[in-house]
Parts: C-alpha cells; sequence; structure tokens
C-alpha cells in the first residue's frame, strides 16, 4: 500500500512547502516512498488549487491529500479529483459552499489576529518580531525567528475567496486540532471538523505549527489515514 499511495502536502499561509519538512522525514522512515509537497503562489484560491490540481494529476495511483492552515480550503475545492481517497485536516480550515478562510476565521478572533498587517502592494504578513508568539510559540524561538524572516505571505485577498464544491462531503477525512492555535482559533477548529463528519478527530496540545512541533504525532495521524481510506 505505501508504495502505490502518494501523499500530497499543502501548505498554508505564511509559510511554504518547506514547512513540512519534518513531517517528510517521519513518513519516509513509515515507509511511504512518493510524498510531494505543493508549493502555491497564495495569490488566489483558484491559483492554488490549479497548482495542486497539476500535482495531483501527475500521480498514477491513489492520493491522500493533508492540508494545514488554508491548505485545508485547498484540499476541500481540489479534493474531489477522482484519485483522491481521502483528506487530512492539520490545524485547518474546513469551508462549506460559499464560506472563505476569512469568514470562517471572523466566527471567533484567534488570538494572533492583531498580529497581521498588510503590505502597500496587497501582501498580508505576521508581524516578523511576534512570528514566534504568534505561529509557533511551542518552537525555539530561533526557529521562531528563521519562519518569520522566511515566511510566505499570501495576497490579502485570497482571505475571502470562497469555496464551490467542498470535497469533504464525498471523500472520508481525519481532522487534528491544535488546542493552542493562535491562527486559528481552537473553537473554529472544533466546529469545523465536527461539521464535515471527520471519522477521526484529534487534539494536540501544539500552537498552529504543529507540523513543526509535533511532526512523530501529526505524521502518525496521516499515516492512520492512509492506512483507513486505503482500504476503501
Amino acid at each position: 500500500m505505501k508504495t502505490k499511495l502518494s501523499i500530497i502536502l499543502v501548505h498554508g499561509f505564511w509559510g511554504g512547502a518547506a514547512h513540512w519538512s519534518k513531517v517528510i522525514v517521519e513518513l519516509v522512515n513509515k515507509g511511504y516512498e512518493v510524498i510531494r509537497a505543493v508549493e502555491m503562489p497564495l495569490t488566489a484560491l483558484a491559483d492554488d488549487v490549479e497548482r495542486t490540481r497539476k500535482m495531483i494529476a501527475q500521480q498514477d495511483g491513489p492520493v491522500l491529500l493533508v492540508g494545514h492552515s488554508y491548505g485545508g480550503a485547498v484540499i476541500t475545492e481540489v479534493g474531489n479529483q477522482p484519485n483522491v481517497i481521502g483528506l487530512v485536516y492539520i490545524a485547518a480550515f474546513a469551508p462549506d459552499t460559499g464560506e472563505s478562510p476569512g469568514g470562517i476565521t471572523q466566527k471567533h478572533l484567534p488570538v494572533a489576529a492583531p498580529n497581521l498587517t498588510p503590505d502597500s502592494d496587497g501582501y498580508l504578513w505576521v508581524k516578523p518580531a511576534l512570528y514566534h508568539e504568534s505561529f509557533c510559540q511551542d518552537l525555539s524561538p530561533m526557529e521562531g525567528l528563521v519562519l518569520g524572516i522566511i515566511q510566505k505571505a499570501p495576497l490579502a485577498s485570497t482571505f475571502g475567496q470562497s469555496i464551490t464544491d467542498p470535497a469533504w462531503k464525498y471523500k472520508p477525512s481525519y481532522y487534528q486540532i491544535s488546542s493552542e492555535d493562535r491562527m486559528i482559533a481552537p473553537e473554529n477548529q472544533e466546529w469545523m471538523s465536527s461539521r464535515i463528519g471527520a471519522k477521526k478527530i484529534i487534539t494536540l496540545a501544539a500552537s498552529h505549527a504543529s507540523l513543526a512541533s509535533m511532526p512523530v504525532e501529526v505524521a502518525g495521524f496521516i499515516d492512520e489515514a492512509a492506512v483507513e481510506f486505503s482500504k476503501g
């Protein structure tokens, strides 16, 4: 199973494909041979979905989609591709038809909402000096410093773009909640994970960056989903 299944990892706002580095190591150690991490432009939901769709189309066999943060919205929109067997949400948005990440955020504003700032070109940043405390407080301060400097900011308009036909209505899903998340309110994560009818929900005492601070647990969760969803 592990040699036939492709795992595609989809990053979110304020981080690129490299945010999955520690999870990738754990998945390789578990025997997965086909792992892809999409590098999205973060310029529009349609752009990010199209980039991910192309990655899915390049895979010969079944695909498991894993989305972190805004990446959850992307896998929700693109996950109806016929070779996708399931979805794994890692502290991620799981919008319904007509919903956007920005709209969901307004239900319960996250602790770090005041630490976001737009620039004159329309990109939305986490203030670099506040990135560690906002995004990844359970990593070392130096890791937080580096991630804040290399963060990949989205066009702010992407936040308000909505889903058309959510894949979680048709494909099985898992959801990992981060209880110490300051970027997506844990209350919103609990609500979304329940609404999508996730087959398994776990809560980690982690920051928004659970994929970096708790990679063993996150990779184990992805592995569980891969095994279950591959059974059909």
